[in-house]
């Protein structure tokens, strides 16, 4: 399809409209190369359209779809697309949104831990496509951590792949179940848990960790020192252990540096 040339060129914002709302009529100004009606050539690249990005969030959340049942999903997922269409061409990266949108979607109400789970996901899918880059060797943080008095003020970067949150749900159990690692009916699905994402080399790890640690890479992405991150972590209903974190998180490439910031001198 390509404007009439009588016609006024329709705009590319009145167009994208049409594509993705049903209700619009046909753009003024449209033509179908072969003299068909352009509004039903537009109804076709719309559904195309649609349901490409539609399976695009089945494709990052699979789980997501195989606990409401597919029409559903499709259903769901067609509000979200309408509702907020992608920003950039690399679909790969489409569906970030996805989990709060499901959060505040009514009919998906009955289903509470939906959202946290399409979060899990969307985690893993961003993971995959982070950047590399290469982790700390333990020795150097075993080395940073003889700082003494200053040892609170040591900063860490976390792998760029890396995510973390806790949730009121055992998302976790329940993801690991739907790839076969456990029983799905066994799974407590009211029981809270907390998770890494991050990739190690060519695998997306899923990992289940305690509140506390979870809270620690939240802080350390926000910019927290150690001492901020480790008090933050001690806030959790968990109790935190400093050393069994650290650990954990250099068993799994998760940290890229540790360093003691300049004191500024006056």
């Amino acid at each position: 399809m390509r404007p009439h040339a009588n016609r006024a060129p329709t705009g590319q914002a009145e167009f994208s409209a049409a594509l993705l709302d049903p209700d619009r009529s046909c753009p003024t100004g449209l033509r179908a190369w072969n003299g068909s009606d352009p509004a039903l050539r537009l109804a076709v690249h719309r559904n195309n359209v649609v349901g490409s990005l539609i399976d695009a969030l089945a494709d990052t959340c699979p789980v997501v779809r195989q606990l409401v049942g597919d029409e559903f999903f499709r259903a769901m997922a067609g509000v979200f697309v309408r509702r907020l269409p992608p920003r950039t061409r690399l679909l790969a990266h489409y569906g970030a949104d996805f989990p709060s949108f499901i959060a505040t979607f009514e009919p998906a109400r009955s289903v509470p831990h939906l959202a946290d789970v399409a979060r899990l996901e969307v985690a893993r899918v961003r993971a995959y496509h982070a950047a590399d880059a290469e982790p700390v060797s333990a020795d150097v943080v075993g080395l940073a951590l003889t700082h003494g008095e200053r040892t609170g003020e040591l900063r860490l970067a976390c792998h760029p792949s890396l995510s973390a949150f806790g949730s009121r749900h055992a998302v976790v159990s329940l993801w690991a179940a739907h790839q076969g690692d456990g029983d799905l009916h066994a799974v407590d699905v009211d029981c809270p848990e907390s998770v890494l994402v991050v990739r190690q080399g060519l695998d997306v790890l899923v990992l289940r960790a305690p509140d506390s640690a979870a809270e620690f890479v939240a802080a350390v992405q926000r910019g927290a020192t150690l001492a901020e991150a480790a008090a933050a972590a001690s806030t959790a209903a968990a109790p935190f252990d400093l050393a069994a974190t650290l650990s954990l998180l250099l068993a799994h490439g998760a940290l890229t540096s540790i360093y003691l910031p300049q004191r500024l001198t006056s």
